[in-house]
């Protein structure tokens, strides 16, 4: 029997209004920054205009690509709440596509803008066999010191041994499908920011991102123990950190020129480090794995993979030849794609917005042996 999975970052899938930005810029959005806005008032009635008419766009983009995955269960990162979540799915994924995720998951973490992961299911898988939650089980109160993790470096960052390791939360579900079982770890890692500390955002924020990956490998270990690479279990998530990227350089005019460049260190790469967990996306061609495109201008430009499916030894070995599709139709139409990688975009993609998020669904298809 199999199921297929899936990972995606919807971006801000809010049932609030964010107000912060009339008194920081850092927060405004730049569509509100060409106007002369009198008082917060004002403000606040704007930004209620922008935000729903934007929104509905973005959600309607972000259905259409959770629908191109196919999925049977789907792990989703920055997810309000389970209001919101109810009201995207039946709003958006079950008016326009039809066969819902009836059941959803998620707890509250430790983002301090309240976005957190969560879990939907369909009812049963493509081929009709049943899914039935088990459990969940939320690890958002770890803290550095109960796992041994915190260090000087972490110290030098302002962080305190008794401070909680994830940023969101590494939510634990088990199920089972056509009655096996099987066991999905949903991740959204720290965030890399911009540059600090006379640091590159992704250098500055690496320690805390190697804590939380060291806690998800820790958590499956006292989990499953000496046989856990026997068991199935997927770690699904956006982690924030990429172990190779393409680089981009040129001009539409000279044409450009797409570079695979390995790094020194990742936070994925103690996830993955001795056959742990198998990134199931890097058995795509090297230029082809990418799931996010970054850039601050001409100068800093690049394709990455942030979005992972990670298999245990178990799952990646009977399932040798499964390769992951990556959706980039809802990418924004600045997204520059390496040759031959172009496709169809949704209909109302626009060159930065609309679009379904910055992030590429990843689905995999699994079979649980």
């Amino acid at each position: 029997m199999s199921v297929r999975i899936a990972t995606f970052n919807v971006e801000n899938l809010m049932n609030r209004f964010d107000f912060s930005g009339y008194r920081n810029e850092l927060q405004q959005d730049r569509a509100l920054a060409l106007f002369d806005i009198r008082n917060e008032a004002e403000y606040r009635e704007i930004e209620r205009a922008r935000t729903i008419a934007h929104t509905d766009d973005t959600r309607q983009l972000s259905a259409l690509a959770i629908a191109a995955t196919r999925a049977d269960i789907l792990c989703l990162q920055e997810v309000d709440n389970i209001e919101a979540l109810k009201a995207f799915e039946y709003g958006y994924l079950f008016k326009m596509i039809g066969a819902g995720y009836r059941h959803k998951h998620m707890t509250p973490g430790n983002d301090s803008r309240g976005i957190d992961v969560a879990v939907m299911l369909r009812d049963e898988t493509a081929h009709g066999e049943p899914i039935e939650f088990v459990r969940m089980v939320s690890h958002a109160h770890v803290t550095y010191e109960e796992f041994a993790l915190h260090s000087p470096v972490l110290a030098e960052l302002g962080i305190e041994p008794f401070e909680r390791i994830f940023r969101r939360d590494c939510l634990e579900i088990d199920l089972k499908i056509g009655g096996k079982r099987f066991t999905l770890y949903c991740l959204h890692f720290k965030s890399m920011g911009g540059a600090r500390n006379g640091m590159d955002g992704r250098t500055a924020t690496m320690p805390v991102r190697m804590a939380e990956a060291k806690a998800v490998r820790r958590i499956i270990t006292d989990r499953f123990g000496a046989r856990a690479g026997d068991k199935r279990w997927a770690i699904c998530g956006d982690l924030n950190d990429y172990a190779e990227r393409v680089v981009i350089t040129g001009d539409a005019v000279s044409g450009y020129q797409f570079s695979p460049v390995r790094e020194n260190g990742s936070s994925v790469d103690v996830l993955t480090k001795g056959g742990f967990a198998v990134n199931a996306v890097e058995r795509r061609p090297e230029l082809d794995r990418w799931t996010l495109y970054h850039t601050r201008g001409p100068q800093e430009r690049h394709l990455c993979q942030l979005d992972y499916i990670l298999l245990s030894p178990a799952l990646a070995r009977t399932n040798a030849l499964a390769t992951p599709d990556i959706v980039r139709n809802g990418q924004p139409f600045r997204t520059l794609f390496p040759p031959g990688q172009e496709v169809e975009r949704f209909p109302r993609i626009g060159w930065d917005r609309p679009k379904a998020s910055d992030h590429c669904p990843v689905a995999l298809t699994v079979d649980l042996l």
